[in-house]
C-alpha cells in the first residue's frame, strides 16, 4: 500500500498544479489576513472587528486558513479526474486489479496533501499574526486565542476536503465538471445554507458548517447574528463522518463502473 500511496503523490508533485493551488491558496489567505489587519478596530454600522491587540482578533485571524479547503478539494478531484482526462486509469487498475486499493492510496494521498496544505497555511499566519499582535502591543497568547484548537480545525478541514473532492472526481469523473461542482459547492451551496438564518439549523450539518463548528468562531462583522454551530467535538465528528461517506463512494463508484 506505501508503495501505491507513493505512486499517487509522485503523479500529483510532478506537475505544477500543486504548488500553483498552494501559492494561490498563501494569496488568498494574505488578502484575508491583509483585511483582518488594515480594518481591525474599525467599527461600521454598528459592528466592529476587535483590535489587533486582543486575543479574539488572533484568534479570528488564526482562522483564516480554513478557507483553503476549496484548494484542497480541487487537488482531490484532479487526482482522480486527470487519470481519465488522460486515460492513464486503465494502466494503473492494470498494474493494480484490485481498484479499491487504487483509491484508498488516493484518499491516503488526499490527506497528505490536505495536511501539507494546512501545515504552510499555519506557518504562514504565525509569521503574519504574530507580528502583527505584538507590534500594536498585545501579548499573544496560545490558549487565549485557542491556537491549538484552530490550528486543528485547519488541519481537518484541509486533509478532509481533499477526500471530499475525491469522492466528487471518482463520482463524476470529467474534470471540469468535479472542479466546477467543487466550487459551486464551497462557494454558493454551502454559503447559502450558512448564511441565511432560515437554513443554519441545516447548514451548520454541512461539512463547512461542522468545520466552523471545529473552529468556533463567534465574530459577526455584518451585524446578521452568529449561528449556533454543533460543538467543536460535534464538528469534528461530523467532519470525519463526511470523510469516510466520500471514500466509500469513491470506492464504490470506481469499483463498481466500467473504464472504457
Amino acid at each position: 500500500m506505501s508503495g501505491l500511496v507513493k505512486a499517487e503523490l509522485r503523479k500529483l508533485f510532478t506537475t505544477r498544479l500543486w504548488w500553483i493551488m498552494l501559492l494561490v491558496m498563501l494569496l488568498l489567505a494574505a488578502l484575508r489576513l491583509g483585511f483582518l489587519i488594515a480594518f481591525a478596530g474599525v467599527e461600521q454600522n454598528g459592528a466592529a472587528l476587535p483590535a489587533r491587540d486582543s486575543a479574539q482578533w488572533a484568534e479570528t485571524a488564526w482562522s483564516a486558513g480554513a478557507a483553503g479547503g476549496i484548494f484542497a478539494m480541487i487537488l482531490g478531484v484532479v487526482l482522480v479526474t486527470s487519470e481519465y482526462r488522460y486515460q492513464t486509469i486503465t494502466g494503473t487498475f492494470l498494474a493494480t486489479p484490485r481498484r479499491n486499493r487504487v483509491i484508498v492510496a488516493k484518499l491516503v494521498a488526499g490527506l497528505l496533501v490536505g495536511a501539507l496544505f494546512s501545515l504552510a497555511v499555519l506557518v504562514f499566519q504565525a509569521a503574519t499574526v504574530i507580528p502583527a499582535v505584538t507590534l500594536s502591543g498585545g501579548e499573544f497568547s496560545l490558549s487565549a486565542s485557542r491556537i491549538p484548537q484552530i490550528s486543528l480545525g485547519i488541519l481537518m478541514t484541509l486533509a478532509l476536503y481533499a477526500v471530499f473532492g475525491i469522492g466528487l472526481g471518482a463520482l463524476v469523473r470529467n474534470q471540469i465538471a468535479g472542479i466546477i461542482g467543487a466550487i459551486v459547492w464551497a462557494y454558493v451551496i454551502e454559503n447559502i445554507f450558512i448564511g441565511i438564518p432560515a437554513l443554519q439549523s441545516v447548514g451548520k450539518w454541512l461539512p463547512g458548517g461542522a468545520a466552523q463548528a471545529l473552529l468556533s468562531i463567534d465574530l459577526d462583522v455584518a451585524g446578521l447574528g452568529v449561528p449556533e454551530w454543533l460543538p467543536a467535538w460535534a464538528g469534528a465528528l461530523v467532519l470525519i463522518g463526511y470523510g469516510l461517506l466520500f471514500a466509500a463512494v469513491a470506492t464504490a463508484t470506481t469499483v463498481r463502473r466500467d473504464i472504457t
